[in-house]
């Protein structure tokens, strides 16, 4: 199993090309299981979560061609087809890999009038139930039923209804379901307390050109009218705000200097004011953003939120950041109920943290120490990375598949900025 090896204590200075955003590829992706006619996507990272999602599309029939050559910053262009499909079913097998895979529901059902899909895997932090999946295709009127592990989903005959779907919390993966079945259904559905993340806006763009009008992308309320039959499309997948966030907080731990290529700071807004506010310069350039920090930095109080609140996939991270920053932080998680995994591996590592339910308090010491320490999610094995940039020593992460879910090269990406780092193949 391979591991990360880090020597601490150098300054990350330069450019780093960011990726397109696993979390919006995905979905884009599986939105060519609502056409006959070919979907090309350019920018789309070459991560662990992307080729599992192949595996599945593949498994339902779909012709998935790669271009040859990578792109500047290293994503890839893929063309996808649904024009035969073989199979409406999601095996457990493929869907407990990876909790995107659910979104395949709301498509085939829409498309073809029925689905089995496994109940969803994926990382450890957190319970997020398909109920408001579930419940929002029945407010179109599917017919659903669990039967050993796996949702059974059928439309009424002449397929799904219009009406409006106001789901009870906001969730980004029951937004994206229920965007993609309204697209391939001819009536007026209204999604309302919808999630708003640049994520859902880039799924929005990409059925607008299949030829779905979508109104209030971004917003809390969507009104979309589908059609019974959607078009090809040319799309590039919006760059990766939490890569960039994590390269931010890289320069910011070390004391060094980045500039994020092609990322706009509407991206990284709630991000960038939580860096400011600790005393890091962010400014903007011709390519993109710059992140500059210079000295201890000062505590400041994070809870996560829906977007354009703090992303919670930035949470570990920054946790990483002020248990080095000067006084106390009070770290707020709102959105998953087992996301303070990387509490005990930090503090292995020499840092002040003590939680109680949902909140973190976080008192910053001068210098971490390297350790040997254990990654237990995708963005958890990150923040550890961060932490032994800037800690005394060496320290060494395990289990870093759960980085390869969602960071394309990244130990070469800091080695190219000056970090002591390398991968270990076990």
């Amino acid at each position: 199993m391979d591991r990360i090896r880090i020597r601490g204590g150098n300054p990350i200075r330069g450019k780093i090309p960011i990726g397109g955003a696993k979390n919006a590829a995905l979905p884009l992706m599986i939105a060519c299981l609502l056409t006959d006619a070919p979907l090309r996507m350019t920018n789309v990272p070459e991560l662990a979560d992307i080729k599992t999602l192949i595996d599945l599309l593949v498994s339902h029939g779909v012709d998935v061609q790669v271009a040859p050559e990578p792109m500047a910053n290293g994503c890839r262009t893929y063309t996808l087809r649904a024009n035969t499909i073989t199979s409406t079913t999601a095996s457990y097998d493929l869907v407990r890999k990876m909790r995107a895979s659910v979104l395949v529901l709301g498509p085939l059902l829409a498309r073809f009038g029925q689905a089995k899909v496994s109940l969803p895997g994926g990382c450890a932090i957190g319970t997020r139930p398909v109920n408001l999946h579930l419940a929002g295709l029945r407010e179109l009127g599917a017919e659903i039923e669990i039967e050993d592990g796996y949702i059974l989903a059928k439309a009424p005959k002449g397929g799904l209804k219009g009406g409006t779907v106001r789901f009870p919390m906001i969730s980004v993966g029951a937004t994206e379901d229920l965007m993609m079945a309204a697209a391939l259904t001819e009536a007026d559905i209204v999604l309302e307390n919808a999630a708003c993340e640049p994520e859902i806006v880039d799924l929005a763009k990409l059925l607008s050109t299949m030829g779905a009008s979508i109104e209030g992308a971004g917003s809390s309320r969507m009104v979309i009218r589908g059609r019974n039959q959607l078009m090809g499309a040319n799309h590039s997948v919006v760059p990766d705000r939490i890569e960039a966030g994590t390269y931010a907080m890289a320069a910011a731990i070390t004391g060094g200097s980045v500039e994020l290529p092609g990322v706009g700071a509407e991206l990284l807004g709630a991000v960038i004011e939580a860096l400011v506010h600790a005393g890091v310069e962010v400014s903007l350039s011709r390519e993109g953003v710059k992140v500059k920090a210079d000295g201890r930095l000062r505590a400041v109080d994070v809870n996560t939120a829906p977007f354009p609140g703090f992303p919670t996939d930035m949470q570990a991270q920054m946790m990483a950041l002020m248990a080095t920053a000067e006084g106390t932080s009070i770290i707020t998680e709102t959105i998953f109920e087992n996301r303070f995994m990387h509490v005990p591996e930090l503090a292995r590592m020499g840092a002040d943290i003590a939680v109680k339910g949902n909140t973190a308090v976080v008192r910053g010491v001068k210098t971490l120490k390297g350790a040997p320490v254990m990654a237990t999610d995708l963005r958890a094995s990150v923040s550890l990375v961060l932490a032994g940039l800037h800690a005394q020593g060496e320290t060494i992460v395990n289990r870093v598949y759960h980085l390869d879910r969602g960071y394309q090269a990244l130990d070469q990406k800091l080695a190219a900025c000056g970090a002591d780092i390398e991968r270990i193949a076990g």
